[in-house]
């Protein structure tokens, strides 16, 4: 298999001039164990996300709490001079111990240090699209966002951040959110196996992106017989069909899987040419009802 050119077909973010081809690539996995600390191959890190932009890639999802700053540090190094058509797209709200924790940083002085962090580690004046990360548990958990939401929305004003998204979030923050500010993407845990987000077609009747993360499973990759017998029939990867099926779920969803590898980026990549037939789709909706 090789990636067709529009990886996926195009999207545009709602009341923006920004398309990006619904696959793109989640820098992750750039970090070191753990996501903190370098990656144990600098080079090869290098070489991943050059060759995503050389193979059509144009939506790049980071943070400069991977790591920290490392993630971005090396996008800036393998990218500098950034194509024209490249969208950054960010996130913020949380704050990495010298254990490895992820600790919450919502307040307007955490989240103004935490976005010139990032406009000063990718080598940017402006960032396209920051994502709002709510802390207030594991998953998404209720509680007003309107004191974090306005303050990055005055960081817009400032010319900082070109549009707004939501992460880790629940319905009723996405429509508080909406009344705050212009949401152009929610990025929530989504995939095979975990598809309990009834949210998806809400956003896609109002045109706003909906951006699953951990796509594979995360750091517990999917598991499932039937996702692998459906592979096997296709002559694809399980990986790629579990993405494949992403895609077919909803015009609005786009795709950030990470790798540290470029074989493996080819692979996610390719999963683009990949129709998934309506029996490997009936066999795959067996996914995450007890068998994974």
């Amino acid at each position: 298999m090789t990636a067709q050119p529009h990886l996926g077909g195009t999207f545009t973010f709602p009341g923006t001039d920004i398309s990006v081809n619904r696959m793109g690539y989640g820098a992750m996995q750039l970090a070191g164990p753990h996501v903190f600390g370098p990656p144990k191959d600098h080079e090869a890190a290098l070489a991943v996300l050059r060759k995503a932009v050389e193979s059509g890639v144009d939506h790049i999802d980071t943070s400069d709490f991977y790591g920290p700053h490392v993630t971005n540090q090396i996008i800036r190094e393998a990218l500098v001079p950034y194509p024209d058509d490249l969208t950054i797209v960010t996130k913020i709200s949380a704050r990495r111990g010298a254990d490895a924790s992820w600790n919450p940083a919502m307040s307007a002085v955490d989240l103004e240090r935490a976005i010139h962090d990032n406009l000063r580690n990718l080598g940017r004046e402006k960032i396209d699209v920051v994502n709002l990360r709510i802390m207030f548990g594991e998953g998404p958990t209720e509680g007003s966002i309107a004191e974090p939401l306005t303050a990055l929305t005055r960081l817009q004003h400032q010319g900082l951040v070109g549009h707004i998204g939501l992460s880790n979030v629940t319905a009723n923050q996405v429509e508080e959110g909406r009344s705050l500010a212009e949401i152009v993407c929610v990025q929530n845990l989504y995939n095979l196996a975990h598809r309990d987000d009834a949210l998806i077609d809400a956003l896609a009747a109002d045109g706003i992106a909906y951006v699953p993360f951990f796509p594979l499973g995360g750091f517990s990759p999917l598991q499932s017989q039937a996702l692998f017998d459906v592979a096997r029939d296709l002559g694809a990867t399980p990986m790629q069909v579990a993405l494949a099926w992403l895609l077919q779920q909803s015009p609005n969803i786009l795709l950030i899987p990470g790798t540290s590898s470029v074989a493996h980026l080819e692979e996610n990549l390719a999963a683009v040419i990949l129709d998934l037939p309506d029996d490997a789709c009936a066999a795959l909706d067996t996914v995450g009802t007890g068998d994974h």
